[in-house]
């Protein structure tokens, strides 16, 4: 699949594509993402750990909710990454802050939350999209894991012995099914909006240009942006399997290294040409 061309895209989005230009990063690109992230982490702990507890306990919450029907949760916490880069705003901001040499705080990351008019309606609407689409996801999973498997699932080893481990006879079984079906959803939701949520909040841009763009920077990038989507699954996965308590910290982390993505995918805005001379 071929990057986007802007010219042959109606005007004023291919206007706005072309004054955010993409880069071309290397395939080590996520490791220096971290590394990035972890420091600004550690310079402003407060509320990176607070948006991390927030997500924790939103996951107990979900898991107490719903614990006897895991054929719901298994969808619910895979829709959880869908949405989790509209709840990390904040947590980019911290990094523009600390970038800009100055000291975040509490109140940068409620600003965050409520920018100006039309910014703060574009990041309600991309907002509102991942949610529809994490929704859309939950109930895709919750009628193939209910339609197909041989028993009902209602635990985590409900879910590994009927799903994960059964013994199908067909080409792909149920858990290979569930597996791909995720992926043909994640993928382009992934693609869309990798850098579009801080690209909202950094600049004056309208959502499908911002989504554009961010397809253009995956589309450019294919290794350093399959081994992002690697990573933040890992993460992710990791701080599910301590009890979410990992969610205090991985959560903060990727929103942060996220920041430092979108920096290095998305070049600065070409210098606007000098007004012509005074007559």
């Amino acid at each position: 699949m071929k990057p986007v061309d802007p010219r042959r895209l109606p005007y004023e989005v291919g206007r706005a594509i072309r004054s955010h230009p993409v880069r071309q990063v290397s395939p080590n690109g996520p490791m220096r993402w971290l590394a990035r992230g972890w420091a600004d982490l550690m310079h402003c702990p407060l509320p990176g750990l607070l948006h991390g507890l927030a997500m924790a306990a939103f996951g107990a919450l979900l898991v107490l909710l719903v614990r006897d029907r895991f054929w719901l949760l298994a969808g619910a916490f895979s829709g959880f990454l869908l949405v989790a880069p509209v709840v990390a705003t904040g947590l980019y901001a911290v990094s523009r802050e600390l970038e800009q040499g100055r000291q975040p705080t509490l109140a940068t990351v409620l600003a965050a939350w409520h920018p100006r008019p039309p910014q703060g309606a574009r990041l309600v609407v991309f907002g509102l999209l991942l949610a529809l689409a994490g929704t859309g996801w939950v109930l895709t999973s919750a009628a193939l894991i209910t339609r197909f498997a041989a028993a009902p699932v209602n635990t985590p080893l409900d879910f590994v012995r009927v799903v994960v481990l059964a013994a199908d006879t067909g080409f792909v079984g149920l858990f290979e099914a569930w597996l791909i079906l995720g992926a043909a959803l994640a993928a382009p939701i992934f693609a869309s909006s990798v850098v579009a949520i801080p690209l909202l909040m950094d600049r004056d841009i309208a959502v499908k240009p911002a989504v554009l763009v961010s397809v253009r920077a995956a589309l450019v990038n294919p290794l350093p942006m399959a081994l992002w989507a690697t990573l933040i699954l890992l993460f992710t996965l990791l701080g599910m399997a301590t009890a979410l308590l990992g969610l205090v910290v991985a959560v903060p982390w990727l929103a942060h290294a996220s920041w430092h993505a979108y920096r290095e995918l998305v070049g600065p805005a070409p210098a606007p040409p000098p007004a012509p001379p005074a007559r």
